[in-house]
């Protein structure tokens, strides 16, 4: 080939390929801008979505359901579009870019999980919400159309729950390491945000199953709620002191009869039930043969077992099922629903609100009713006063929502099913009133109380407790350090003998009995009690060891327990976080807690 031709073919080249590289360039840059415009309406779609559900969480706290209905549905829009967005071509082909890529696939993944929530799990959780606000209130439908509601919303949510997991999955399984920092930020809050949702959705399950039988949708039902007495206290929150018992039948609850555990039960000469043979060690005998005392075991479906029969035995009616609760609880109701009227008020006058009903009921009605059958007449009066107001339909409300939580989560609201099948469901709820059967990854301690003075001086007792995680051992397990702290308030004079009762350790000695059990497969091995190194008395109860430690306060002291602990050894190195669960107190516990750090070898 001539010279010049050569030439003249490479300058054709050349300029063929500088042409090229442009047109590349200029597609390159186009697609480069396209994408930026649908990454910022992605972007975009989802900050919009992140304020309505901050919209809708506080909507459905209020109670306002219409108005959460139309929040989810704009929530749906914002979403269904950001996943519109994150599965065009222009995002396909970026997140095959070496730089961009991670950080595209990581928002897609962000925008289809929060796309399957709103899709798949706020609807089902909208519709339940409906079904129980009606049965609960007694607004609109019938009762027994409302129940049904709420019975066919349950494998809905149940789906719902699935979706949620499958979400939370697929974003665990991304790789942060090289994602841009606000894409891992975002993608730490999705995360957060799933974290919360997910253990929710279980138990909303769980109820929206279980509440239409429990409320008598195929038949009449009969429950014993107890009242416990938290001035003197017990493992579970305090002794059992007046009972009622209610009919629920289609949704309508009504009062059946009233009693107190010490007087229309009164103590057995044998155990009404076959015990536990750890349980006995540990409690004696008195835990089947004094109604009193069923709930020295912090294990509610034992006390409720227990509880069921000495009402059988006494007045020939079977439950089906026992429920619990406390003055605290009721003083978060009434602080919710307004007060009620007592009409037995006497020297304490006839009003019960939010603000007075732990003190009334736990302090004042002792030192100002003298006499123990008015004393007994003034709970009664109180216990159906607040299921009054409770049983005439109470509409839902941000204030009854938040009401209802806080008791849930202080172990102030317990529950028990005599139903087989119904207890195995309420047994995985927050109301079970059980340790876990196994802590897994979560090394679980409890520390319970149970008043050893035969007194009702449990108003004054102040609590505190921490709980620190040491370094991994070599075999895996984990060195816990548990401090509890108890605390008399009590006057040094001026209470009276009702307060006061069998003074068992000395007048005005609050004696209490604290029971630490260890996480499974663990045990308690050493223990100072104000510094000097003590000897502890062991037992077992449901596969935990435990540790008995007798505390005496006088008033105005203090005293305060260091136990240490080894976990079993567990199947991960990574960072954890310990379990405490504690009896329920007229104060919460001032509590805090260590998390164990990720193990170095």
């Amino acid at each position: 080939m001539p010279i010049e031709q050569l030439k003249q073919l490479l300058r054709t080249r050349r300029r063929r390929l500088v042409a090229g590289a442009i047109v590349l360039a200029v597609v390159l840059a186009g697609f480069g801008l396209r994408l930026a415009i649908v990454g910022a309406d992605a972007a975009g779609h989802l900050q919009r979505a992140a304020t309505l559900v901050g919209q809708l969480e506080s909507q459905l706290r209020g109670g306002d359901l219409a108005a959460a209905r139309v929040t989810a549905a704009d929530l749906r829009r914002q979403t269904a579009a950001a996943r519109a967005d994150a599965h065009g071509p222009s995002w396909w082909l970026g997140s095959a870019l070496p730089v961009a890529g991670d950080d595209l696939t990581a928002v897609g993944a962000v925008a289809d999980a929060v796309d399957a929530l709103a899709a798949e799990v706020v609807p089902p959780l909208l519709d339940a919400a409906d079904g129980m606000t009606d049965a609960m209130g007694g607004a609109g439908k019938s009762k027994s159309q409302d129940l049904r509601s709420v019975a066919s919303a349950a494998p809905r949510i149940a789906a719902a729950a699935a979706v949620a997991e499958t979400a939370r999955q697929r974003l665990a399984k991304l790789d942060r390491g090289g994602l841009n920092a606000r894409v891992r930020t975002a993608l730490d809050q999705v995360d957060a945000g799933l974290d919360r949702v997910v253990p929710m959705l279980d138990p909303a399950a769980r109820a929206a199953k279980l509440l239409p039988a429990l409320l008598g949708a195929d038949g009449p039902r009969t429950y014993l709620v107890l009242f416990q007495n938290l001035a003197e206290v017990r493992a579970t929150g305090g002794m059992p002191g007046a009972f009622a018992v209610v009919q629920a039948d289609h949704g309508q609850i009504s009062l059946v009869e009233q009693g107190t555990a010490a007087k229309t039960l009164r103590d057995f000469d044998a155990p009404v039930l076959p015990l536990d043979a750890d349980q006995e060690d540990l409690f004696t005998n008195r835990l089947g043969t004094y109604p009193a005392d069923v709930n020295l075991t912090p294990d509610f479906p034992t006390a409720a077992a227990l509880i069921r029969e000495m009402y059988r035995q006494r007045s020939g009616r079977a439950v089906d099922g026992v429920l619990a609760t406390d003055p605290v609880a009721l003083a978060y109701l009434l602080s919710a629903t307004g007060p009620v009227d007592v009409p037995a008020g006497g020297a304490l006058g006839g009003r019960l609100t939010g603000a007075t009903a732990v003190r009334q009921l736990l302090s004042e009605v002792y030192l100002k009713i003298a006499a123990e059958p008015d004393q007994d007449a003034y709970f009664a009066g109180a216990a159906k006063a607040v299921l009054d107001k409770l049983m005439g339909g109470v509409p839902m409300s941000q204030n009854l929502v938040q009401a209802l939580a806080r008791a849930t989560d202080e172990r102030r609201l317990l529950a028990w099913s005599a139903h087989p099948q119904e207890q195995t469901e309420i047994a995985r709820t927050p109301f079970a009133g059980t340790l876990p059967e196994h802590d897994g990854r979560r090394p679980t301690v409890g520390v319970f109380l149970n008043d050893g003075t035969g007194a009702k001086l449990g108003y004054y007792l102040t609590r505190s407790v921490q709980l620190d995680t040491g370094r991994c051992l070599d075999d895996g397990s984990r060195p816990l350090r548990l401090t509890v702290t108890l605390g008399s308030n009590a006057p040094k004079s001026g209470l009276p003998r009702s307060v006061l009762g069998l003074s068992l350790a000395g007048e005005g000695v609050i004696r209490t009995n604290v029971l630490v059990y260890a996480p499974t497969g663990g045990s308690p091995v050493a223990a100072r009690q104000d510094g000097t190194e003590v000897d502890f008395g062991t037992g077992y109860e449901k596969g935990r060891e435990v540790a008995v430690f007798p505390v005496d306060l006088a008033p105005g002291a203090t005293s305060t327990i260091v136990v240490d602990l080894v976990t079993a050894p567990l199947d991960t190195r990574d960072a954890i976080e310990p379990r405490l669960i504690t009896t329920p107190g007229i104060q919460p516990w001032a509590t805090r807690l260590t998390p164990g750090r990720q193990c170095r070898n």
